[in-house]
């Protein structure tokens, strides 16, 4: 049995990851930490769970093995490196940070105290994705020339996020640093080292943060990513396309179909897979899976943290107006 203490429920996916672990018959929710009291207080009575009002005394508990990070994203470096150095497994909902040096701080005490930790890529555990690495992998798209992904809803259109959602102090920003997540990663996953990025961020609400955005990134094997997501569209399918020079695959919500001068077809045309890979477990339950049973630990540090590079640069490119440049050791 896993021992876990929820920090904060600030992200709006806190409530789910709560019940998800309590789903799942091998995990006690024993603590809770909030840097709202009040709210803290009230979700762990809900929770059956213990509250501690200093985070510090949280972590010194011995019924807390793990935690799940859903504070406010500028108080991620703080509240991670405090519980790896408190000799806790961490996962952590994205962005793993608001800048590299403090995933690096990050990482340094998770490796110095030999905790687990994952970060959650939820879209690297569905079947049309896999499918997507995998035809990359097989050499059946030929070498990628671009990939276009969209991701977006109407939470700040029709107002059913938290206004808290939209304080830059807190969330480090908006539809990118939200939404967006799910594209750069998914990017970063399959084109690997990037280049260079722009940023178009658009304040359509008139909030103090974007709420329609497009990052166009170029990476070192030529290939363009076209990434967009919003908070302002109304019942918007995702849509992911991925185009090479041996083939393309185009994915429009649960629709799947590709072409490809090397598949095996007598129609020699668009082809509908029959079969795709398995669906993966969600982050979440691989994580516990990992701690429990010794299975492999998913989307880690380096994930993590090429993420925020990515994320990182696209704000700067933003605010300064300008095309960022990055070196090929992951910095800028």
């Amino acid at each position: 049995m896993l021992n876990v203490a929820m920090i904060s429920k600030w992200h709006v996916h806190a409530e789910g990851y709560a019940k998800q672990l309590q789903a799942l018959g091998s995990v006690n929710i024993t603590a809770v930490w909030d840097e709202n009291s009040d709210r803290g207080r009230n979700w762990a009575e809900e929770l059956g769970a213990a509250f501690e009002a200093d985070l510090h005394a949280l972590l010194r508990r011995d019924d807390v093995d793990a935690v799940v990070v859903n504070a406010p994203t500028s108080m991620h470096a703080e509240v991670m490196v405090a519980a790896a150095n408190a000799g806790k497994h961490i996962f952590t909902e994205k962005a793993m940070a608001l800048t590299v040096a403090e995933c690096d701080q990050i990482a340094a005490a998770v490796r110095n105290a030999g905790v687990q930790f994952c970060i959650s890529f939820p879209a690297r555990t569905r079947p049309q994705h896999l499918f997507a690495k995998q035809l990359l992998d097989d050499g059946l798209l030929g070498a990628v020339t671009l990939l276009r992904i969209r991701n977006g809803h109407d939470g700040a259109l029709n107002n059913w996020l938290p206004e808290y959602w939209y304080d830059e102090q807190q969330a480090g920003g908006g539809a990118m640093m939200d939404l967006g997540c799910h594209p750069m990663y998914l990017a970063s996953w399959l084109l690997g080292q990037p280049r260079r990025i722009t940023s178009m961020f658009n304040y359509f609400t008139g909030r103090s943060v974007e709420d329609n955005a497009q990052c166009s990134i170029e990476f070192e094997n030529n290939a363009v990513a076209l990434l967009e997501t919003s908070l302002v569209t109304y019942q918007t399918p995702a849509a992911f396309e991925l185009y090479g020079t041996e083939g393309t695959l185009i994915i429009s919500g649960e629709s799947v179909k590709f072409i490809s001068k090397h598949a095996n077809s007598p129609l020699q045309g668009w082809i509908t897979p029959s079969r795709l890979p398995k669906e993966q477990p969600l982050p979440l339950t691989q994580w516990v899976n990992s701690l429990l049973n010794d299975e492999p630990m998913p989307f880690g540090l380096e994930d993590g943290t090429k993420l925020t590079e990515l994320l990182e640069a696209a704000y700067i490119a933003h605010r300064e107006r300008r095309t960022v440049e990055f070196k090929r050791s992951g910095g800028r």
